[in-house]
């Protein structure tokens, strides 16, 4: 049998394969996540199939980015910026992207095209160098990546399941307005921030409460920072009435 002449398909025609499936990847929007036990940023992400057969499931990860330097400073931006990126003179190369978070996904099956979420979880911990940026930049907007990999199972021509690698150079690029950032962790937080410590720290900083019967921890550094002099080197303290060191 002799295979169909060339000449049936049109010069300019893509060519493609069927035993290869090819995705597009769009994010089309951003929200708060109802009902999340964290804080967490839906992020629709509408997949295209643009060849291959008909897609059985994807095993699909996200790595999310902050593209920091794809946007413009302010002078005050810049000193707020300077823990993570140093200082203006610096820029040009310290300027680097924040890794945000990496998500993996099971894609159901689909023809055409379908739309998942892309689940984001958001912290205050103040030690994170993404909560840094944030609380640096305000209500303006951030430049997302949004960078894709994994494995499509999908139809072949003979009927049998195939996979197919998503190509590294997938990815897409949506922005989000820092300010819904602010008001969803401000609305789980309640305007606090997370403070990292280290057990001795902890341990240190919950004597020193215990000692002046004081009510919470914002009150036990307000008092610190308040009387950094109250017992000098040398000074005893009075018992602590818990046993505490």
């Amino acid at each position: 049998m002799s295979t169909p002449p060339a000449a049936h398909r049109h010069p300019d025609a893509p060519v493609t394969r069927d035993d290869i499936a090819d995705l597009s990847f769009r994010v089309t929007g951003v929200r708060p996540l109802d009902h999340a036990a964290v804080p967490t940023l839906a992020f629709p992400l509408r997949i295209t199939r643009t060849g291959g057969g008909p897609v059985r499931s994807v095993t699909l990860t996200t790595t999310v980015r902050i593209a920091a330097a794809r946007r413009r400073y302010g002078p005050a931006d810049r000193i707020a910026l300077a823990r993570l990126f140093g200082q203006s003179d610096q820029w040009a190369t310290g300027l680097h992207p924040l890794t945000w978070a990496q998500i993996t996904t099971v894609v159901p099956p689909f023809d055409a095209t379908t739309t998942v979420d892309l689940p984001v979880p958001c912290s205050r911990e103040c030690e994170l160098a993404v909560t840094a940026y944030f609380e640096a930049v305000g209500d303006t907007e951030v430049p997302l990546d949004f960078l894709f990999s994994g494995t499509v199972f999908h139809t072949g021509p003979d009927g049998r399941l195939r996979t197919s690698r998503i190509r590294w150079s997938e990815e897409t690029t949506h922005p989000l307005p820092a300010g819904l950032w602010h008001t969803l962790t401000a609305r789980y937080f309640g305007g606090t921030r997370w403070l990292r410590l280290s057990p001795e720290a902890h341990d240190l900083l919950s004597a020193h409460r215990t000692r002046r019967a004081l009510t919470d921890w914002d009150a036990t550094i307000h008092d610190l920072l308040d009387h950094p002099a109250r017992h000098p080197a040398g000074t005893p303290t009075a018992p602590d009435p818990a046993g505490a060191p």
